[in-house]
Order: structure tokens, then C-alpha cells, then sequence
């Protein structure tokens, strides 16, 4: 595992994982020092609680700090609105191109980034302070925890 400061999950008080964010850095020398989040998800039942929101902001900030990313990208499909608003407005990030076909069922995705202070974004902490407005409950930040990676044997 290369970047296991990327992987976070959230859990609830009785330790099981209801949610989780995976991302890398991208290794293309040719491009700036970026991350990718390659896949968010939280269950239905903890939906609209702040818990995908925490993750990301968590992950992106490791990006930022341990290894000097100056954006991180990720892919959505046009048809998910709700993905598109928690990225687009909740996270600041913009649609950098359309993908046509990234889907295995031919549907199209966004390619956006979110670019980091010092790169034509909103610092971290200005991204906390809007979104700290718009949500209702705390994200369960101390929930959350480094997915350790059991080695066998």
C-alpha cells in the first residue's frame, strides 16, 4: 500500500465501518503532484450526516500535507446528482472535463478537481468554515480512523 494516509473510514459507536474514502497520488511525472479519489461511499442509513464530507476533507488534507499534492481529481457520473452537489458545492470543486463512455455502461462522467491553497482554491480551513454553516450535525470525526492493513502471517 502506498499511500495509506489517503484510505479513512468512518464508524459508528459500536466500531462498524459505515462509510469509507480510497485515494492515491498519481505517479505521472509529466503532471503537477496531484491526488485522485477513486471511491467514496457511505450507507444509505448514515446519509446527510456530514460522514462523506469528513472523509474527503480528511483525505484531501493528507494529500496537502504529506505529500505536497497541488489538486486533487476524481470522476462522477453525469446522472448522480447528489455526488455532483457534495463535490461542486459543499467541496468546491469545478468540472474540469466531460469523459464520454468512462462507464463500463457507456454513461458519461464529470473529471473535476478541487485545487488546493496556493493554487487557485479555498484553503482547508475556508472550506470548513462555509460548509460548517450548512450542516446540522458535527461530522464524527473522532469515528474516524486510519484503515490499518493486516498483514497475514
Amino acid at each position: 500500500l502506498s499511500w495509506p494516509q489517503l484510505l479513512w473510514v468512518a464508524e459508528d459507536f459500536d466500531g462498524k465501518i459505515v462509510g469509507y474514502v480510497l485515494a492515491k497520488m498519481e505517479e505521472d511525472e509529466s503532471q503537477p503532484k496531484h491526488g485522485h479519489i477513486t471511491s467514496l461511499s457511505v450507507l444509505r442509513t448514515h446519509r446527510k450526516r456530514g460522514i462523506a464530507t469528513a472523509l474527503m476533507r480528511r483525505s484531501q488534507q493528507e494529500m496537502q500535507d504529506v505529500f505536497d499534492a497541488e489538486y486533487v481529481s476524481l470522476h462522477v457520473r453525469k446522472s448522480n446528482r447528489a455526488a455532483f452537489h457534495l463535490y461542486s458545492v459543499t467541496l468546491n470543486y469545478t468540472v474540469n472535463d466531460v469523459e464520454k463512455g468512462y462507464y463500463a455502461d457507456g454513461e458519461d462522467a464529470y473529471d473535476m478537481r478541487c485545487y488546493f491553497k496556493g493554487n487557485g482554491g479555498a484553503s482547508h480551513k475556508e472550506e470548513e468554515e462555509a460548509s460548517s454553516e450548512e450542516q446540522a450535525e458535527e461530522p464524527p470525526t473522532e469515528a474516524m480512523k486510519k484503515l490499518e492493513i493486516a498483514t497475514a502471517s
